[in-house]
């Protein structure tokens, strides 16, 4: 694993949190469990390697985590090509074996699995299509899904631009905002989604005044949030997560907008541990509460948010991680859900790069389908 120092951000805007190295070879991402004390990006080319970036939040967000993964099979696929050489078969167990090792990294996040069976599909269409011929080879399928690797970075960028002017319309210039845990830039390849109206309205002086949660135990609202908007000139102020209460009951705050790791196809949304409470504080002081969710985030195949598998984390996140002495008894049990599932009754809306749905969200979300699947067949 190569690590390049960077001296500084001149603007949240000025990078691709994931991509490729220069020479292609490699995945590039910047280690966000260093930020904000240092800016370092990894090039990473093995897949234990790209594992352990996923598991241990080197990139984080499931957006970012998505593309991430995409990239990163196409760099795995490039060395198992070089020792394949000419046995597809052989190369085609270790791609589908590589996707499995990943996909299992983190299982609430469904952009990883959504990124990685778009990716083996892909090269088992490039199978199917030359099946009876001599021209599918390991090289011809390695070169084909690094075009779709990078179709997804693409994508990400205008998804999330996108969803960001349809945020926008639902937000007032100088307005109070609170986001919970990081859906920004970091999250994803460039704008965030619960950011980038903030990023847009930034752009074209709303004038926003931003809370962001710390987001225990990791608090990424803290190291990462803060750090972006902060970075990129706007007005953003951290607080704890237990003085949401008081930022919305002194008025402060009109709209929260968090991201998201999985919508239900009832609208249920898995996201951060302490988004759940957010949105019960927000309809108890009649503030508006959008999900922001690219639809590569919702999962159409799980029914309720009861389905939605919750990864469970080390305690010692919460006992020792931040602390030069442990901050509990090494013998206390902990409970440690990265994740919470907010209930659709509590949700205004879903912000998609498609528009903002409402509810009854089983009725949005299934025209919201249809149109997906118009979408794929033109």
């Amino acid at each position: 694993m190569n690590t390049k120092m960077e001296e500084n951000i001149k603007n949240g805007l000025d990078f691709n949190t994931v991509d490729y190295s220069a020479d292609g070879t490699a995945l590039r991402i910047i280690d966000q469990t260093l930020l904000p004390g240092k800016i370092k990006f990894l090039e990473i080319r093995a897949k234990e390697d790209i594992r352990e970036a996923i598991y241990m939040l080197r990139v984080r967000g499931a957006p970012a985590i998505g593309v991430a993964a995409a990239i990163g099979l196409q760099v795995v696929a490039q060395d198992i090509c070089a020792r394949c050489g000419d046995d597809t078969d052989a190369y085609f167990d270790e791609l589908h074996e590589t996707a499995d090792y990943l996909e299992a990294a983190r299982p609430t996040a469904v952009n990883l699995k959504w990124a990685l069976r778009r990716m083996t599909a892909k090269a088992e269409a490039l199978r199917s299509c030359a099946a009876g011929t001599a021209e599918v080879t390991a090289r011809s399928v390695t070169a084909e899904l690094k075009k779709e690797a990078e179709t997804i970075r693409d994508e990400d960028i205008d998804v999330c631009r996108r969803l960001g002017e349809h945020g926008l319309t639902v937000l007032k210039k100088g307005q109070g905002i609170l986001t919970h845990c990081n859906a920004g830039h970091l999250a994803t390849v460039r704008y965030g989604t619960a950011t980038a109206p903030m990023y847009l309205g930034h752009e074209r002086g709303y004038g926003f005044r931003i809370f962001a949660d710390e987001t225990r135990p990791l608090l990424q609202g803290a190291r990462l949030t803060s750090f972006e908007l902060s970075e990129a000139g706007m007005d953003v102020t951290l607080i704890c997560d237990n003085m949401a209460s008081s930022v919305m009951k002194n008025g402060w705050v009109q709209t929260v907008i968090t991201g998201c790791d999985r919508v239900a196809a009832n609208g249920d949304a898995a996201n951060k541990i302490g988004t759940s409470g957010v949105a019960i504080l927000a309809k108890h002081y009649g503030v508006d509460f959008y999900i922001a969710a690219p639809t590569s985030t919702i999962d159409f195949d799980t029914a309720t948010g009861d389905d939605i598998v919750i990864e469970q984390r080390d305690g010692d996140e919460i006992k020792k991680l931040w602390y030069s002495e442990p901050m509990a008894p090494d013998a206390v049990k902990t409970y440690n859900p990265a994740f919470d599932v907010t209930d659709n009754s509590l949700i205004t809306g879903i912000i998609t790069e498609y528009g903002i749905m409402y509810p009854p969200y089983d009725k949005s979300l299934g025209e919201l389908k249809k149109i997906i699947k118009e979408n794929k067949n033109k």
